[in-house]
């Protein structure tokens, strides 16, 4: 059964781990708290973006629109939510967006780690026509990425039908830029990567298409990504 908080705070981390859905404080909608942003006020009286949900007192939750956040700032939403005056900053929600990439960016730094990730064109070419165990996942491009290599490696994917037949399960992940992806990889110059199946993998996706939410959502609704989508 699905649990729905106090519409207007939470009582902290620790007491709506039940919680599932939860109201946004701009579209008064009720949405799963995957397609929204919790944000709680610091020691300095400044609001953040809680991603994990874990940091203490009591939260306001805004749906992952970078448009949704910035309409909250606007309207003064978080000082009404929180009854007292806080500091909502004018780049909020541009601060927001960069907090998001840097959550994914530490996940496929995690899913390199693991082994999950491997980078170069030639590699990832290799990669793609291996079936089987160890089968890419996803195939990452940096957004600054040359066309004529993204076209390509998605050739590839298309050719081969994903691995095993269906094309659809390769994803194509294009969030981050080329320094993005150096940071993430610890090396230069990376353009292509793919993604191998795994768990860490699986966070990096996940914390992928919230980024992609955030940054297409329009106001009234957060967008929905189909998991078969490029992301």
């Amino acid at each position: 059964m699905l649990a729905i908080a106090d519409p207007e705070l939470d009582h902290g981390p620790r007491a709506e781990k039940s919680a599932t859905m939860r109201m946004c404080a701009v579209s008064r909608e009720v949405r799963p708290i995957d397609e929204l942003i919790r944000f709680v006020v610091a020691p300095s009286g400044e609001v953040v973006a809680d991603l994990k949900r874990k940091l203490p007192g009591r939260g306001l939750w805004v749906s992952a629109s970078r448009k949704m956040v910035a309409e909250a700032v606007r309207r003064h939403q978080f000082s009404k939510g929180f009854k007292c005056d806080v500091r909502a900053t004018a780049t909020l929600a541009a601060d927001t967006e960069v907090l998001l990439e840097r959550f994914a960016v530490d996940a496929l730094a995690m899913a390199a780690k693991a082994g999950q990730v491997v980078s170069g064109f030639t590699k990832v070419a290799d990669a793609l026509e291996r079936p089987g165990p160890g089968a890419v996942r996803a195939l990452i491009h940096a957004t600054d990425g040359a066309a004529d290599g993204i076209r390509k490696l998605d050739a590839i994917v298309r050719q081969n039908g994903g691995n095993n037949g269906h094309s659809a399960e390769v994803r194509i992940v294009n969030v981050l830029t080329s320094e993005q992806l150096d940071l993430a990889l610890g090396r230069s110059n990376v353009i292509h990567a793919a993604l191998l199946a795994g768990p860490a993998s699986d966070t990096f996706l996940s914390r992928s298409q919230i980024l992609v939410r955030y940054r297409m959502a329009d106001e009234d609704r957060t967008a929905a990504v189909d998991k078969n989508s490029p992301i």
